[in-house]
Order: structure tokens, then C-alpha cells, then sequence
């Protein structure tokens, strides 16, 4: 076979020139330490890399919005605690105005106090979180939740919340809506509730009552009516008689599985309801306080009757703030355990990247050597054949 001088200068010149742009190539590796450099280095390889990458990005993003989601969370859990501790000094002056010997002055003083701190829980319940957006306004985080108008609290904002991916299959509420918050409690005992009729002139009160069989109740609003000191009658919405008795003090009156005590001395013509529960607000259980602490006109049974109803709503708005706190904490935990399992994720991910891309030194150091010596051999070679005529043969 005969080659020609100028296809022997070809293929020599395309071996030095590939075994250059190996050299090239295991340099790049070497400086750079990354060994799969573009797809057509290994397709599978490269889509795999790619894949993980993605998956990594995702994760660290779901880590971020974990990390606002914390910090908006536990400044509601912040605003909680000092709703309650409003809440509890409302209480403490509730107490403290159910005290028959106090004059009318004495009472409106603790009335002033009441306004005062109320004003502080509607503060509360506006609070923002650092970009300004506000705590319990729901979805509307841009629009403050409540407006007070005189003894009158309104919400304002809705009442869904969003949903945060904090998880590839995990999403938490972003917060609570001032209305599950402040707004919709049960009022009275949860179930019930009583009160002494303004009319009454006898000395009587009525407590917040209990539940004896929740299976028996009827919901309906109910008339204690007192025809005299001793007897009594419980008719119902309709006037229908529901049951009657004799009236000692303290007396418990029963019916419709629920019970109630009486305490002190009713006049004739005196009546009490008894009403379905429904639901108060926390700023109207300090409001109505208020307003009757400031009634002049009021008898001290109705007043005690009265506070009495105040403390136990008063009670139900410490316990939803506890409850609402103890979701946000297990948010938080929760927030916390996807982070951390995120971070385990992330770090077995990029291993397995840096194992596909991550360029092996010792064996790429072994290869650019094997590929100098190759690439100095063949320019060797070439130059001695280049060399070569046939003039050299010729004595």
C-alpha cells in the first residue's frame, strides 16, 4: 500500500491535534476539578447531575420559605403571650370590681383601666411582622385586621390563611386569622350562657352554670321566672313550661341537662335567662365589662351576675390564645424537623454530584502524563518521517 506524502502529513497531524485536544480537555479537568464538563462527556451522567442539582435548589428553597415562615410564627407566638398577659389583668380587675362595697367612682376607675387595656389588645392584635405586613389579617396581610370605633372592635381581614411549601409534601398555615383568634369564642361556659334580668329588684344572682348531660340540652333561650321569693318557673321561647320548684339559697336549678345555682334573695316579678352560648370576642367581653362597671343604675346581683359571665368568657379568650399558641408551636416544630431533614437531603445529594462530576486527581494526573508522553512521541515520530527521502538511499 502506498502512502503519499501528503496523507502521511494528514493523519499525523490529525493524531497530534486530537491527542492536543485530550491534553486540553485533562487540563480543563484539573483546573477546574470538574470532570463532567458538558453533556456529550457522559449523557446519563449529565442527567442525573442535573436532576439532583434541581432537586437541591428546590430543597433550599423550601428551606427559605421555612425560614420566613419561623420568623413570622414566632412573632405571633410574641403577640399571644401578650395578649394573654393583657387578657389576665383584664381579669385581675374584674375580680377585683366584684366587690359589692365598692361605690360607683371606684368601679368606673377600674373602668378606665379596662379601656386602656383594651386599647393595648387591639394594638396587640394589629401587630406587624418586619416587612410591615400584619400578623392576623389572614390572606389580606396588607390590610390592618381590626378598627375600633368607640366600645366597638371590627375585623377586617379574612378569614383563610396561606399555605407554605416548606416540604416536597408538607404545607403549613402561614399564620392564624384574627377571627378564630380574637373574635369567634364561645361565650358563657362554651354551651350556655346567663344573666339576670335588668328589671330585678331582689338581691339575687345567677352563675355561669354547668352541663350535666350534654345529650339532654336543647338549645332554646329559657325564663327563670320567680313569683315569689321561694317558687319559680322555667318556661322556654315559646312560653311553654319547662319546669318549676321551691327556691332556697343557694339553690340549684335543673333542667334539659344543665344546672345552675342561684345565690340570695329574688323578689317577686325577678326572672334570669339561660341562652345558647354563641360566640363573643374577646375586646366585647372587656368592652361589656366596661359598660357595666359605668351603669350607675345597675343592682350589685346584676353586677356580680354580670362579671361573673365576664370572667368565664375571659377564661375561654386565655384558653383559645393557649390553644392558637400551641399550634403555632408545633408549626415551628415542624418547620424545624423539615429543615433539618432538608439539610441531610441536600448534603447526600451533592455527594452523589460531587461522585458523577468531581474529577478522580491522582488518576487524571496519571492520564496527562500518559498523554504528553503520547502527544511528544507522535511530534517525534512525524519529524523523523518528515525527514525521510529517498535521496537518503542514493550513494
Amino acid at each position: 500500500m502506498r502512502v503519499s506524502t501528503l496523507g502521511f502529513q494528514t493523519d499525523a497531524s490529525n493524531q497530534m491535534q486530537s491527542l492536543e485536544a485530550e491534553i486540553t480537555q485533562t487540563q480543563t479537568e484539573l483546573s477546574t476539578g470538574i470532570a463532567l464538563q458538558n453533556a456529550a462527556d457522559n449523557p446519563a451522567a449529565m442527567a442525573q447531575v442535573t436532576q439532583l442539582n434541581a432537586q437541591i435548589s428546590a430543597s433550599k428553597q423550601y428551606q427559605t420559605n421555612g425560614s420566613g415562615l419561623n420568623a413570622n410564627l414566632q412573632i405571633e407566638e410574641q403577640s399571644l403571650s401578650d395578649a394573654t398577659t393583657t387578657m389576665q389583668s383584664a381579669r385581675d380587675l374584674a375580680v377585683e370590681a366584684n366587690n359589692a362595697s365598692l361605690t360607683s367612682s371606684q368601679r368606673q376607675d377600674i373602668a378606665t383601666q379596662l379601656q386602656q387595656l383594651l386599647q393595648q389588645l387591639v394594638s396587640t392584635a394589629n401587630s406587624t411582622d418586619s416587612n410591615g405586613n400584619y400578623v392576623f389579617s389572614g390572606e389580606t396581610s396588607t390590610t390592618q385586621p381590626f378598627s375600633q370605633s368607640g366600645p366597638q372592635v371590627s375585623y377586617n381581614g379574612s378569614t383563610s390563611v396561606s399555605q407554605v411549601q416548606i416540604s416536597p409534601n408538607q404545607r403549613i398555615s402561614s399564620g392564624d386569622s384574627g377571627a378564630s383568634v380574637f373574635m369567634n369564642i364561645p361565650a358563657g361556659n362554651g354551651t350556655f350562657t346567663t344573666s339576670v334580668a335588668n328589671g330585678n329588684t331582689g338581691t339575687a344572682t345567677i352563675d355561669t352554670g354547668t352541663v350535666t348531660d350534654a345529650a339532654q340540652w336543647v338549645p332554646d333561650t329559657y325564663t327563670i321566672t320567680f313569683t315569689d321569693p321561694t317558687d319559680y318557673t322555667v318556661t322556654d321561647s315559646e312560653g311553654d313550661t319547662v319546669t318549676s320548684g321551691t327556691y332556697t339559697t343557694p339553690g340549684t336549678i335543673a333542667f334539659n341537662g344543665i344546672s345552675t345555682t342561684i345565690t340570695g334573695t329574688p323578689a317577686a316579678g325577678d326572672s334570669f335567662t339561660v341562652a345558647p352560648a354563641g360566640t363573643a370576642s374577646a375586646f366585647s367581653t372587656i368592652s361589656n365589662l366596661i359598660t357595666t362597671l359605668n351603669n350607675p343604675n345597675l343592682t350589685s346581683a346584676q353586677i356580680s351576675a354580670q362579671i361573673g359571665t365576664t370572667l368565664e368568657q375571659m377564661d375561654a379568650a386565655v384558653g383559645n390564645f393557649s390553644n392558637v399558641s400551641a399550634s403555632v408551636g408545633a408549626r415551628i416544630n415542624s418547620i424545624t424537623a423539615a429543615s433539618t431533614t432538608a439539610t441531610a437531603t441536600q448534603t447526600a445529594m451533592t455527594g452523589t454530584v460531587t461522585n458523577l462530576q468531581d474529577v478522580d486527581y491522582a488518576a487524571a494526573t496519571t492520564k496527562l502524563s500518559s498523554q504528553e508522553l503520547a502527544l511528544q512521541a507522535a511530534q517525534e515520530s512525524y519529524a523523523s518521517i518528515a525527514k525521510m527521502s529517498l535521496f537518503n538511499y542514493l550513494q
